[in-house]
């Protein structure tokens, strides 16, 4: 697999933040001893962007995948590289 291209890494990298921010609001709610459906909200939301942002990853794993097709012998390959990811990660 290829590092990431600046563009996705600076969108993933962001988007991170925002989650880390997100975590971070969490502690601030269990340790002011907030409801607890307000905090399972909030950890849904965390957890909804989080996941978000893996299925981004994921995406480019695959399109990389893709675009390393240059041979009608390799697209096998390449489709079991791809279930394996979706195996593995998915």
């Amino acid at each position: 697999m290829q590092a990431l291209d600046p563009h996705t890494k600076t969108g993933l990298s962001n988007r991170l933040a925002r989650i880390e921010g997100q975590v971070r609001g969490l502690r601030r709610l269990i340790e002011a001893d907030a409801d607890c459906e307000k905090v399972a909200q909030q950890m849904a939301a965390a957890r909804k962007a989080l996941d978000k942002t893996f299925h981004e990853m994921l995406a480019c794993m695959i399109e990389r995948e893709v675009q390393s097709t240059r041979h009608a012998e390799s697209t096998d390959a390449n489709l079991k590289q791809i279930r394996a990811l979706l195996s593995k990660y998915g």
